[in-house]
């Protein structure tokens, strides 16, 4: 059985786009301290329509809505224990209910072309991946901390905050966790530590100022320190704009990097929203994979009309890449 290990040897890969803003041009309201994630409790349909949709505009891999997902912060809420533990499950089964459903409709249409490839026999041709999303301990608190770190926990403090959550998503056997957005190396650390004996791959991705994450440590630092960890198979940087994450992707060595930047403009956190121009990330997607990424999409701002833009200029590259 084809793994997503051996997916990015074959790769690239293209990711989906932003939940959030996706869900909100839905007409969801994302205002509350767990934004996306409590529609997995309110409205499991929405969050599995967004899935569906950047699944048919090309994504190969689906990024759950587990990101504020936290035993913290929905126990703040007064959510039990058992009902986070039934919801973070339940962010995996949503996507992985949807990335069957697109192998299938692939298949079938596939079946009727007769469209007989190596890749179809080998299996890999339709595949579909999910990935767990693992947010920061910045998101739980919902106030930008994510893009700030330096929370003044230990690295102890911050492994016994990761670790149910992704031994609860572990469960429920995504093909990979997609740690995202970490802002420091002690924040790092600590989710490597909480990843060990799972059996889950995970690709780390930073939020970054510059050559630096965002608590100001040298990218080539950050990257080496996933290079660290055998459970580590892609690292990179995501929700960043789109030069930014650029320049950072080419400072990964030694592993295939990953890339989802956001899709333009400067977030306004008064009136949350996003101001200014958008980006057209699909006109990196050459500069990318020349870099070495083996993972591509969007974060914040980029919907399934950019991953659709992406996936065809992914598809259109040459194969060297």
């Amino acid at each position: 059985m084809t793994t997503f290990r051996d997916a990015l040897t074959a790769g690239p890969l293209v990711l989906d786009g932003g939940m959030s803003n996706e869900l909100e041009a839905q007409g969801h309201d994302l205002s509350g301290a767990l934004w996306s994630a409590r529609l997995l409790r309110d409205e499991p349909g929405a969050i599995a329509a967004v899935h569906r949709a950047y699944f048919a505009a090309g994504a190969q891999v689906a990024i759950t809505a587990g990101y504020q997902a936290t035993y913290d912060g929905f126990a703040r809420l007064g959510i039990s224990r058992t009902e986070t533990t039934a919801l973070l499950r339940r962010s995996v089964s949503l996507a992985r209910e949807a990335a069957q459903a697109a192998e299938t409709a692939e298949a079938a249409h596939a079946a009727e072309a007769a469209e007989a490839t190596e890749a179809a026999r080998s299996g890999t041709a339709g595949k579909r991946w999910v990935a767990a999303s693992v947010g920061p301990y910045g998101a739980m608190l919902a106030d930008g901390s994510e893009y700030r770190g330096n929370y003044g926990l230990t690295v102890a403090e911050l492994t016994r905050f990761h670790r149910p959550r992704l031994e609860a998503l572990a469960e429920a056997a995504p093909d990979v966790f997609a740690v995202e957005t970490i802002p420091d190396l002690r924040e790092a650390e600590a989710v490597l530590t909480a990843l060990d004996g799972l059996g889950i791959p995970a690709w780390l991705s930073y939020s970054v100022r510059g050559t630096t994450t965002s608590a100001g440590q040298p990218l080539t630092e950050a990257f080496a320190l996933a290079r660290s960890s055998e459970a580590v198979v892609a690292t990179g940087v995501n929700c960043a704009p789109a030069a930014a994450a650029t320049a950072a992707l080419a400072l990964v060595t030694g592993l295939p990097g990953v890339v989802y930047p956001n899709g333009g403009g400067t977030w306004d956190p008064e009136s949350r929203g996003w101001l200014g121009a958008r980006d057209e990330i699909a006109d990196l997607a050459p500069a990318w994979l020349g870099a070495g990424a083996a993972l591509v999409g969007g974060c914040c701002r980029v919907g399934p009309a950019e991953i659709r833009e992406l996936a065809d200029r992914v598809g259109s590259a040459p194969a060297d890449n």
